[in-house]
């Protein structure tokens, strides 16, 4: 058992996320204000003693880097607050994609933002569906890396979808949709693009038998909905009865809301590490909650049982 009492706070970005997770857990949120100066710059302040706690701290990286700087300002206030552990919990983490040096002379972002956690004074990290599995490789300190599949799956059986197929938007995504395929004794389909620059599909085309399937399209993201969009379109061309899509983290920056209410997507299934837009029309969207998950894997962390029966793959 934890012999040090657990409080969860919440960053600006992630307060409705924590709300759920405090309430999952059984205690209130942790009390914290944030002072704001004239010229942008704020200062975020515990307004309770942590002294000796194990402090869990919840926020999502997504755009602004506002929420980045937020939570490193945090993790850095608990540490000087002689916070017995501090726990960064990143339901989204931002900056995945820079996960390795894919052109010259750039930087590799992942690895910086986990240097930063680090030296901010984390002392583990907590954090769901990573875009690439090996950043956790990028920490010198445990990382905790949850699945929404645990939420997904269930949702996607009490659909009772006949004649259903899994797809992938793209080869990258394979290793995540053949996971899902043999969990829900599926076939797979995988839908290969060719990417003219970042945020710009060019071509696409299906590997698999599409016709007549009623296909669920699945990534660990959707930022423009380009991708996403262009291959639920590309599947209905090619007979599809029906297609939609699941993914973790809906980013859904610049013209995604139009994109997916113009597509041929019936359903887009996400979870609430980020925050839909509360002015976008989202009648295609259905939101499942990690709440439950996240406060189910604090319990076990903070009390050192083992997590891995949490995971469904």
């Amino acid at each position: 058992m934890g012999t040090h009492k657990l409080k969860i706070f919440a960053c600006t970005g992630s307060k409705p996320l924590a709300e759920k997770i405090a309430k999952s857990y059984g205690i209130e949120l942790g009390s914290s204000d944030m002072l704001h100066f004239s010229d942008g710059e704020f200062q975020p302040a515990y307004t309770e003693s942590i002294r000796g706690c194990t402090v869990f701290i919840v926020q999502s990286t997504f755009p602004p880097t506002d929420n980045l700087m937020e939570l490193l300002l945090m993790i850095d206030a608990a540490h000087r607050a002689s916070a017995h552990r501090v726990i960064a919990v990143l339901p989204y983490f931002g900056w995945a994609r820079q996960d390795r040096k894919d052109r010259p002379r750039v930087s590799i972002g992942a690895k910086l933002v986990a240097n930063m956690l680090v030296a901010a004074g984390a002392d583990r990290i907590m954090t769901m569906d990573l875009h690439a599995d090996q950043i956790q490789g990028f920490f010198d300190i445990p990382v905790d890396h949850l699945y929404a599949s645990g939420i997904f799956v269930p949702y996607i059986n009490s659909l009772g979808i006949e004649n259903l197929s899994v797809a992938s938007p793209d080869m990258g995504g394979a290793k995540r949709a053949s996971a899902y395929s043999k969990y829900l004794c599926a076939p797979m389909i995988i839908s290969h693009k060719q990417r003219e620059k970042a945020n710009v599909v060019g071509k696409m085309t299906a590997i698999g038998d599409v016709e007549g399937r009623n296909v669920i399209i699945i990534d660990d993201m959707i930022d423009t909905a380009g991708t996403i969009t262009m291959a639920a379109d590309m599947l209905m061309d090619k007979g599809a009865a029906s297609v939609r899509a699941v993914a973790t983290h809906a980013l859904l920056s610049g013209p995604a809301y139009d994109r997916i209410n113009a597509s041929k997507l019936e359903e887009v299934i996400v979870t609430d590490t980020i925050p839909l837009s509360t002015t976008a029309d989202t009648h295609k969207f259905t939101v499942l909650s990690v709440a439950d998950i996240f406060a189910d894997v604090m319990e076990r962390v903070y009390n050192y049982k083992e997590i891995s029966s949490r995971f469904i793959f």
